[in-house]
């Protein structure tokens, strides 16, 4: 298990947090989008420009990691098609806290097995905790609404999925010697594949498809990439489930903005629920 020291492990909490306000940002911008396939392939090109011109110059990452980048790369494909269906369906503070407070018990039990990380019962709890709250978040008063069924559904296998590519990428960055030109090549193989897959989907309308929503798609990608790549980054140097579980207090951030700029709604219920995920953030800190 990584043991993080001194200054290294002073940077892992805030930036992991940054981390989890950036993520929020991008996921309300591609919720709120109107063609939310081709601005999601926005945001995944931007990081693939970005990374494209440091390849060069970049060691690459060791042998041992390429087969967890090249898994890596198609769970995030499948990721992403996964989460543009469950907004398609489903709104922010419904779909989001569901995909993300069901991956960190995952990644725990995942951690503990594949990489030897047994968690104290007290990391679990503040584990179980964080999860019990974001889930609550997602708890719709009234009668369910159409395609919302599915929209849960989708939104679960959104979850399993960020488990999945968590889990690799925390084995990978380790593996690669090198966390930084892994995070590189996987933005950048990711990033295309994924764009080339939106292209063939929008053949024959790419500019009118695409003029519109450049500029948001790019920036969104740019806040995508520099959120991700903190997470990876912290995977490599700390505990993978307490990383995957501080990001998910993004829901905080995500349940504000689908209230206040969606119109989603929020309400006694959800707010508790917030605080669920705030009090077992701090437990998970005191616990490890």
């Amino acid at each position: 298990m990584p043991d993080p020291s001194g200054g290294v492990a002073a940077l892992v909490l805030p930036l992991v947090l940054l981390a989890a306000a950036l993520h929020a940002t991008w996921n309300a911008l591609v919720k709120a989008g109107s063609d939310r396939l081709a601005l999601q392939g926005l945001v995944m090109l931007s990081p693939a420009i970005l990374a494209a011109p440091l390849l060069p110059f970049l060691p690459l990452p060791a042998p041992a990691a390429w087969p967890f980048l090249a898994a890596s790369v198609v769970l995030h494909i499948a990721y992403n098609s996964l989460l543009v269906a469950a907004y398609r369906h489903g709104d922010l503070s419904q779909v989001y806290p569901i995909a993300r407070g069901s991956a960190p018990l995952l990644v725990a039990l995942g951690g503990w097995v594949l990489a030897g990380e047994a968690k104290t019962t007290a990391e679990l709890f503040a584990i179980a905790v964080i999860s019990a709250g974001i889930l609550a978040l997602a708890l719709r008063h009234g009668p369910a609404r159409i395609g919302e069924g599915r929209a849960v559904a989708l939104a679960f296998c959104v979850g399993l999925s960020i488990a999945a590519y968590s889990l690799t990428d925390g084995l990978g960055g380790r593996a690669s010697e090198a966390v930084g030109s892994y995070i590189a090549w996987l933005f950048f193989l990711e990033g295309l594949l994924f764009m080339a897959i939106v292209a063939w989907c929008r053949r024959g309308r790419l500019v009118a498809t695409f003029r519109p929503i450049l500029l948001p798609g790019l920036g969104g990608g740019v806040i995508a990439g520099l959120g991700y790549g903190i997470v990876v980054w912290a995977m490599s140097v700390a505990p993978m489930a307490q990383v995957v579980a501080l990001r998910e207090t993004s829901v905080l951030m995500a349940a504000a903005i689908g209230a206040f700029l969606l119109k989603e709604g929020f309400g006694a219920r959800r707010i508790a629920a917030s605080a669920c995920v705030v009090i077992g953030a701090v437990l998970l800190q005191l616990a490890s």
